[in-house]
């Protein structure tokens, strides 16, 4: 079988979900993947060795000043000749199937080319009815016609009994997790915001990651570090709470180790803000509407949440892809969500909800 696998690089979550597949991917020796990125510059990927011979294009992305969308900053850079024209010299006659998380160019290129294409993803999940916050006509259009496919495949941390399968989160809890410092990820906030944010809790020690730092420097009780896989996965392990944007994945992973989570959604991004309004009802997040010192102070004295289990392992996923019968979704949710495992108090939670 040959797939064609077409990945959103505008934001980390997209790949980390992406790689996971493509280690397991590499194991079958009766399936060949191709993978594309588009989003983001060619230099601005890390940590990609495992998806081989991957190819980048230009895409279509967003564009975030100071915590919030720019709508008019993102149609001012968007290429859209560029994205035409890849779209029309993209070749995707080899393939057997497109599998897409929401990247724009190969979901065209196969819908024009006429080869089967199946989204799986997180942005998937909102064609169904599940927990929404802020959207509006816009991301309606926006997200039925940006990346378009033949199957809608979501990804979510509940069901809700829907086409949507959990997600796959490789890292398990360390044997003896530390109790010290706390992780902060907020790449479409300003690094001098950031910093004033957390200056003034001395008492406490933060491992800032963001894309506009180039080497580590120290600050104090605050450490600046560039994003990278394997360093990020260690602190995360190892902190006693995360502060981030409302991205799935990280939420996921942080969720999976029983992390604490202080989120601050990317405003005019109705997914972040839908993620929140899930981690709210569910009481596994804390929210911070803009940064704010007091907010951060009080969060830090706040309890540890129930971890959640995921599934580690998509081979189930990749069985089902291979077989053939996409059409039969049932099946496959089925089989996975026996693999995750709820605190007691989340389920009761969700037993409660009325989705």
């Amino acid at each position: 079988m040959k797939l064609l696998y077409g990945v959103q690089g505008t934001g980390n979550g997209h790949i980390a979900r992406a790689r996971i597949m493509a280690a397991a991917l590499s194991q079958r020796s009766d399936i060949d993947v191709d993978f594309v990125f588009t989003g983001r510059a060619p230099d601005k990927y890390f940590d990609m060795d495992v998806f081989g011979q991957y190819q980048t294009l230009t895409g279509l992305s967003f564009v975030t000043k100071r915590g919030r969308v720019d709508r008019w900053a993102t149609l001012r850079q968007a290429n859209v000749s560029q994205f035409i024209k890849d779209v029309r010299h993209f070749d995707a006659s080899g393939y057997d199937l497109l599998v897409n998380d929401f990247e724009p160019v190969t979901a065209w290129a196969a819908k024009r080319q006429n080869i089967p294409s199946i989204s799986i993803s997180h942005q998937a999940a909102f064609a169904y009815d599940v927990p929404k916050s802020g959207d509006t006509l816009v991301d309606k259009v926006l997200m039925k016609n940006f990346a378009p496919t033949d199957i809608q495949l979501g990804v979510h941390w509940y069901h809700f009994n829907q086409p949507i399968i959990p997600p796959f989160v490789a890292d398990k809890p360390a044997s003896m997790p530390g109790k010290g410092h706390i992780l902060v990820y907020l790449p479409f906030e300003d690094v001098a915001d950031i910093q004033q944010m957390l200056e003034p809790i001395s008492d406490q020690v933060f491992q800032c990651f963001h894309p506009n730092i180039s080497e580590i420097k120290e600050a104090g009780h605050i450490q600046w570090n560039p994003t990278s896989k394997q360093h990020f996965q260690r602190a995360l392990q190892h902190c006693s709470g995360v502060i981030a944007n409302g991205g799935f994945e990280l939420s996921s992973e942080a969720l999976q180790l029983g992390k604490k989570l202080l989120i601050k959604p990317l405003h005019g991004q109705f997914e972040q803000l839908s993620n929140v309004l899930t981690l709210n009802k569910l009481d596994l997040c804390q929210t911070l509407f803009q940064l704010d010192t007091d907010i951060v102070e009080e969060w830090l004295e706040a309890p540890d949440i129930e971890a959640i289990a995921f599934p580690d392992n998509p081979d189930v996923l990749i069985d089902w892809l291979k077989k053939g019968d996409w059409k039969d979704t049932q099946t496959l949710c089925n089989e996975l969500w026996q693999n995750v495992h709820y605190g007691d108090k989340t389920q009761e939670r969700l037993l409660a909800l009325a989705f």
